[in-house]
């Protein structure tokens, strides 16, 4: 198991890609931290893995905001000894509307889910890896961070902030022996359409197993030299 022994934070754990990454993280033998809004699904996860909890630890809290994620952090720190991977898989899409009709609370809302979330996470657990010298820390994005669509302005800055948050760190980091980088989907094929369909429109379409690889590749010693990429799996 190539990540056997690692801890691995995943942010947005319960959620249909966050399911599959913390599938194929446990079976890798990484230990594993779950946060999310609520611990019910979060413990459910756990269970519905055959997972000991003694194992792995849950934690139930708003990334949007900074509140509890230091004593998260601590607890992390007390319970592993380390912490190795922060996975950011939280945040949602909106769209629809043009600029100058697009509402400020859809802006400030991608801001919160994309931007603010990826911010205090990194605040509260790359300061532990930076003193362990290793870490991995990665984030899921759009190639509509760097080429937006028309009517598709809140996300597009959402991911666009992202994405320099995670860039401007990754610079931070160089010769610490953390990374950060960045896989970018188009669309996160939860369904398996692309290969049960035989339709061109589904060919950039990304399954959840395929980011989870892509997450196990980067976490290893053979990608140590891979820091502030963005990894196009979009075909």
């Amino acid at each position: 198991m190539g990540l056997n022994g690692k801890v691995a934070v995943i942010a947005g754990a319960a959620g249909g890609l966050g399911r599959v990454v913390t599938t194929r993280l446990a079976d890798e033998g990484a230990h594993l931290v779950l946060l999310g809004r609520r611990e019910k699904r979060l413990n459910g996860l756990l269970s519905d893995l055959g997972l000991d909890a003694e194992e792995h630890l849950t934690a139930a809290s708003d990334l949007t905001t900074a509140e509890g994620l230091a004593e998260i952090a601590k607890a992390v720190q007390e319970k592993f000894g380390r912490i190795d991977l922060l996975i950011n898989l939280v945040g949602g899409w909106v769209g629809g509307e043009k600029v100058v009709d697009l509402d400020a609370g859809l802006v400030q809302d991608m801001l919160d889910q994309h931007l603010w979330s990826t911010y205090h996470l990194a605040q509260a657990f790359v300061p532990l890896m930076v003193e362990n010298d290793f870490g991995r820390v990665f984030v899921v994005t759009s190639p509509t961070a760097t080429s937006p669509k028309a009517k598709s302005g809140a996300y597009a800055v959402g991911k666009a902030a992202q994405e320099a948050l995670m860039m401007t760190l990754a610079a931070e980091l160089k010769g610490s022996g953390v990374t950060a980088n960045i896989i970018q989907v188009s669309v996160i094929d939860t369904e398996h359409k692309r290969d049960a369909e035989d339709e061109t429109k589904y060919a950039n379409w990304t399954t959840p197993e395929e980011v989870a690889s892509a997450i196990v590749y980067l976490s290893s010693e053979d990608a140590r030299q891979l820091n502030g990429i963005r990894l196009p799996l979009y075909g």
